[in-house]
């Protein structure tokens, strides 16, 4: 899996981190992030097709 590196600012982090660890809703920070990026992508497909937008891939 490939690895990715990027600047965020501590804010969000701090508000990441306060979901992640044991009895919350992620088991790491990784977790929480490809999570959220699943949900991003859902989201902007389902944009894409109330615009009429397909799949041009």
């Amino acid at each position: 899996m490939p690895k990715v590196s990027l600047d965020m600012p501590t804010e969000l982090l701090d508000d990441i981190r306060q979901h992640v660890g044991d009895e919350k809703k992620f088991v790491s920070f990784a977790d929480a992030v490809r999570t959220a990026c699943r949900k991003m992508l859902d989201h902007l497909d389902e944009v894409d097709r109330r615009q009429g937008r397909g799949d041009e891939q």
